[in-house]
């Protein structure tokens, strides 16, 4: 059994915890906090040992009521790997503190891409992770563009891709987030940091980006031009990109028209907290011009990069395949959506979650 700590238990963290925590192979060994809030209490609440990530602040949770297991140092003495799961640059900081410990790390993408010996997408890099003692996961969206143009390259060569980002402005609970009645480019020059970051992924793939930042929470969409080496048919693109069990394409009679709809469906299918770990592609959207291929997709940000967190873990301190990695987080967590109003029905069987 793999051992791990995730440090730090928000948006990411509390989803990283629970698919940990539901693989045959792993062991959640605990989370950490940095205070008593309501996030520490919903840990509790699912058994998970809590630990905590400041060590002056530990009574505090102890006179909030929350018992906790120790330290982060306490933490980072009995894991095999630690996920760390911390705000923005947080990460960084926390470097020397793994490394003192020697425990193997895994960073997440709002970190710059120094911070890990390689960057990380099970679809586009498994095998050249191999090797290192730190991994950092790619953002949500340079893991949707991953996940999207590694089958496009392989298949047909891609020889551009442009990529326009219209991203949320903050998740559900970022109050402080923005904007609030607004739709303003971020950042203002073109490439955005999404097409050096699918680099540190796919670094044969040219591809440029461009972002805007909306007054929304829900997801991001991705407007995607790729020009492909060869010319496929648009039949055969959505044959390709049906066959990947980390995309969902969105068939026209569901009619679902947008980021509303596509998480009132997860929650109605049963996902955790109407969790999308899958690219969720309009498959009406998807039309090839002679070498051109056009579509729309869009990225959970708060769920995609959890699966490839899980394959990080055993790529980072295990010899297991990528396909064997990638089959087992998939069953494990349910990952694999597909609608029942398909053309022809479902063209994967649904997978279910372990209970």
């Amino acid at each position: 059994m793999i051992r791990v700590g995730v440090n730090g238990y928000g948006t990411i963290g509390k989803r990283v915890a629970d698919a940990v925590a539901a693989q045959p192979d792993m062991e959640l060994v605990g989370v950490t906090k940095t205070g008593p809030n309501y996030g520490a209490e919903a840990a509790v609440r699912r058994g998970y040992d809590l630990y905590a990530a400041i060590a002056d602040r530990a009574e505090e949770f102890e006179v909030a009521g929350l018992d906790t297991a120790g330290t982060l140092a306490d933490l980072l003495d009995v894991v095999d790997v630690v996920v760390d799961c911390c705000p923005s640059g947080v990460g960084a900081r926390n470097r020397p503190t793994y490394e003192a410990h020697g425990v193997p790390a895994i960073y997440q993408g709002g970190e710059d891409a120094s911070v890990a010996d390689a960057s990380f997408n099970a679809r586009g890099s498994y095998e050249a992770a191999r090797g290192a003692d730190s991994l950092r996961v790619v953002s949500c969206n340079t893991t949707g563009l991953s996940r999207l143009l590694a089958p496009l390259d392989e298949a047909y060569g891609v020889e551009k891709a442009r990529v326009t980002l219209v991203r949320r402005g903050g998740d559900p609970s970022e109050t402080d987030r923005g904007p609030i009645n607004d739709v303003v480019p971020d950042p203002m020059t073109v490439p955005s940091h999404h097409g050096p970051d699918v680099n540190t992924i796919l670094p044969d793939v040219d591809v440029d980006t461009a972002a805007l930042k909306a007054p929304v929470t829900a997801m991001h969409t991705h407007s995607v031009n790729v020009t492909l080496e060869d010319a496929p048919s648009t039949a055969a693109v959505r044959e390709l990109l049906a066959g990947e069990s980390r995309v969902f394409l969105i068939p026209e009679r569901a009619g679902i028209d947008g980021a509303g709809a596509l998480k009132d469906y997860a929650a109605d299918v049963g996902r955790p907290r109407g969790d999308l770990w899958e690219n969720c592609v309009w498959e009406e959207s998807i039309s090839v011009q002679g070498r051109d291929v056009y579509l729309f997709q869009n990225v959970h940000q708060e769920a995609d990069v959890v699966p490839e967190n899980v394959d990080a873990i055993r790529a980072l301190a295990t010899e297991t395949p990528r396909e064997e990695s990638v089959a087992l987080t998939n069953e494990s967590l349910g990952v694999g959506l597909d609608s029942l109003l398909s053309d022809g029905g479902t063209s994967r069987t649904p997978v279910t979650a372990d209970d």
